[in-house]
């Protein structure tokens, strides 16, 4: 990796947004998929939380999986463990949604901790979801047609979300931690290294302000140590 594409990385890592995320509810579409996989990694989100069948899933995004080395895609077979787990994280849950009670997407406060939920191209938002949903919003439309495709409804959601976390200073200083930093950096940079030191179970060894391991005896010292 040249010193530019990894002053690139940090760059990238150091206007990541931890408490901002992305979940789909049975979306199944390759290109809607890779569209929210964009969207999320270009404003900075860290991780989507995907309801589907890993297998379908992997088999509908492989246009998309240069993305998947910059966004952490976990895949769940039910709606319920995602949103349990945010709520108990205590993140606000906001549906986009077209059906019932909805408010204006720009009127939620998203520089809160914030998962926002997108349904099925077909039927929308599972019933097994609503129980966890703080905010159902809709993004006003002017034409005939009554909903916009989910992943540019994604886009425009996360547009404003990122404009807001932008106002409020979230991109201008990281966010993640240090540890969370060290970590993903090098897992982003040096991925034979990391899939090594998971393997072994060995420390991931530190990084210079080019990319380089600092420490070129890491293996075996930390073989020695290990």
């Amino acid at each position: 990796m040249t010193p530019e594409r990894f002053a690139r990385a940090v760059q990238v890592l150091n206007h990541r947004q931890p408490d901002l995320t992305v979940v789909t509810d049975q979306v199944h579409k390759g290109q809607n998929l890779s569209a929210i996989i964009r969207t999320c990694d270009a404003v900075g989100i860290m991780t989507l939380h995907s309801v589907y069948d890993a297998a379908t899933f992997r088999a509908h995004t492989g246009t998309t999986m240069g993305t998947h080395k910059w966004v952490d895609t976990k895949i769940f077979r039910d709606i319920d463990t995602p949103l349990q787990r945010l709520k108990n994280a205590n993140y606000q849950i906001v549906a986009a949604d077209t059906s019932g009670s909805t408010r204006d997407y720009r009127e939620i406060d998203y520089s809160v901790p914030t998962a926002l939920l997108l349904g099925a191209e077909k039927y929308g938002i599972s019933d097994a979801a609503y129980p966890y949903i703080d905010h159902c919003i809709t993004v006003p439309m002017m034409g005939m047609v009554e909903s916009f495709n989910v992943s540019v409804a994604c886009a425009i959601i996360l547009a404003e979300a990122r404009r807001q976390r932008e106002d409020s200073g979230f991109y201008a200083k990281r966010q993640i931690t240090d540890e969370v930093f060290s970590r993903t950096i090098l897992e982003w940079t040096q991925p034979l290294v990391a899939r090594y030191c998971q393997k072994h179970n060995i420390v991931y060894p530190e990084l210079d302000d080019a990319g380089n391991i600092k420490d070129l005896d890491w293996r075996n010292r930390s073989q020695t140590t290990g």
